[in-house]
């Protein structure tokens, strides 16, 4: 693996799961750091006093970045907080349907259930096939699961266990059209693909900084439609809830301070934005970026199904800068995960060896498979999915 001067990342480990946790390059680290003394050096004058400009003009670089009006964008930790903080804010009826799909995020699908569990309510999960010819696919399983009772759609803009991309965009006007709301876990959209919140239209949206857009740990975004605003509140009820607005929303009071922490890691997102445009080829920005990280992602699934003898489950179309392939192996979890470590302790490979569905979308009857999910970031190269390709056939293909 070709670890550039700007990575931290380990160069004896080969490492080819950006998905799971991101990598933030040492530049934008360092301007953490920076703001961290800062903060440190006078706690009181950063926090109660300079925090909320520079909230703002941080959240004004991410909006612009996510094509989103900046009054509907919240700093969260991450993902999953964004999706359980829209769930909890609603409330729902005995009798009314979520629904989702098995290629969504177990985290997701447990949230969902616990909400539906306190109303009542139930979760429904549509089978989603995968082999998958076209989104065109995902599009009709989803709609043709919805019913009368069907209240909130919840569905990933690329899928974490599979890597799909999915017609989110079709999804949430025909909903619209219906009078459902979506929620969209755009988990791994920001930095993988191109986002346009306002033109997407989604009742809530939620995505990550640390992953794609290579931001810190603990980075993440929830963004809500104006006229949804109004119901949805943090997970944690502090001063926001009551201080006077002064020219701000209650929106903004009440996600913009939830407690002490440390925002440092939001504030800088906008030198992530910068640092890695800055790293694109030939200064093509965000989409060279994009682009060339998806050849790579490519060619990596097409090395490894060579070698293992699958064929690629999903059209290139569908995929971004990750990838996943079924494994030609006993259906076993436990064998999934000793596979894994044996690639990380031995053969010095770092890669999500994963179960799906995931357990909270299991079916009784329903085998899981074991995939591999590559991903490709600036620091891969072809020789990474050669590794990968090698070792899992000395693995799985013994002579």
């Amino acid at each position: 693996m070709r670890i550039d001067l700007g990575w931290r990342l380990d160069p004896t480990v080969t490492f080819l799961n950006h998905g799971s946790y991101g990598a933030c390059p040492a530049p934008v680290l360092a301007a953490q750091g920076t703001l961290r003394d800062r903060l440190e050096a006078e706690p009181v004058r950063f926090l109660s006093h300079e925090l909320p400009d520079r909230l703002d003009a941080a959240r004004l670089a991410v909006a612009l970045f996510l094509g989103a009006d900046p009054d509907g964008l919240a700093f969260v930790p991450n993902a999953t907080t964004g999706v359980n903080t829209v769930l909890q804010s609603l409330r729902f009826q005995p009798g009314d349907e979520l629904l989702t799909n098995d290629h969504e995020y177990n985290a997701t699908i447990n949230a969902m259930r616990a909400v539906a569990a306190r109303d009542g309510a139930r979760v429904v999960v549509v089978p989603l096939p995968f082999p998958i010819a076209g989104p065109a696919e995902a599009l009709e399983a989803i709609l043709a699961a919805v019913t009368s009772r069907t209240r909130l759609v919840v569905v990933s803009q690329i899928t974490s266990p599979t890597a799909l991309i999915l017609p989110v965009a079709e999804l949430v006007a025909e909903l619209d059209r219906r009078g459902i709301d979506t929620l969209v876990d755009g988990a791994h959209a920001p930095g993988m693909v191109p986002v346009d919140l306002d033109r997407l239209g989604a009742a809530y949206w939620t995505g990550n900084g640390h992953k794609w857009l290579c931001g810190p740990k603990g980075t993440g975004m929830l963004w809500v439609r104006a006229d949804r605003r109004a119901s949805i509140h943090p997970l944690v009820v502090s001063h926001g809830a009551n201080e006077p607005l002064a020219g701000r929303t209650r929106f903004r009071h009440e996600f913009d301070w939830t407690g002490t922490v440390d925002p440092t890691g939001y504030l800088v997102l906008p030198e992530a934005i910068a640092w890695m445009a800055a790293a694109a080829p030939e200064g093509g920005g965000w989409p060279a970026l994009m682009a060339a990280n998806h050849a790579l992602a490519l060619a990596g699934r097409d090395w490894v199904a060579a070698a293992l003898g699958v064929a690629p489950p999903a059209p290139d179309a569908m995929l971004g800068s990750m990838a996943a392939l079924p494994l030609p192996m006993v259906p076993d979890e436990v064998a999934g995960e000793v596979l894994a470590r044996a690639l990380a302790t031995e053969d010095g490979i770092q890669v999500p060896i994963v179960t799906w569905p995931v357990p909270a979308a299991l079916r009784d009857g329903i085998a899981p498979r074991i995939l591999v999910r590559v991903s490709a970031q600036r620091y891969n190269e072809p020789a990474d999915y050669e590794r990968l390709a090698d070792a899992l056939t000395r693995r799985l293909r013994p002579s």
